[in-house]
């Protein structure tokens, strides 16, 4: 029996809240979180100390608001879990996000059910879906999983 994937019709931004980065003072991983509520961003590093706060507030294509965005990008921080693939780059935004799609790409049947608009898994690059990538890219994910 191959293995199973049931998409949970997740989207990007359900990742958004904790984006694992690497810190820009020490260069280890730190955690970019955002609250959308009270319009606060904050970067934490555990290993140095540092610590930033800012507003969610951002100008985009020169309109200003409270953007919902992936956290790190209120810091232009980057990503932690992230590893180059051939002339791309796999990536995911925190533990959670890179399990959805370890489950996805490890998955020799995958079903998608009940869709209600474009799921974060068919927006995602063709090498993500591809059978022939499926080895390189469960490698990197281990790689990740202890970085």
């Amino acid at each position: 029996m191959p293995n199973r994937f049931q998409d949970e019709n997740k989207i990007l931004s359900d990742f958004y809240g904790e984006v694992w980065v690497k810190c820009p003072q020490c260069n280890k991983k730190a955690i970019a979180t955002a609250d959308y509520d009270k319009k606060e961003a904050r970067l934490y590093c555990e290993s140095c100390g540092y610590n930033k706060q800012t507003s969610t507030e951002t100008s985009v294509f020169g309109i200003k608001g409270n953007w919902e965005m992936a956290a790190h990008g209120y810091f232009n921080a980057k990503l932690w879990l992230q590893y180059s693939f051939k002339n791309d780059v796999f990536y995911a935004y925190n533990n959670e996000h890179l399990h959805y799609l370890e489950q996805y790409i490890a998955a020799g049947l995958r079903e998608h059910k009940n869709r209600k608009g474009f799921t974060l898994l068919e927006k995602l690059p063709k090498f993500y879906h591809e059978a022939k990538n499926r080895g390189a890219l469960l490698r990197i994910i281990q790689k990740l999983k202890v970085k």
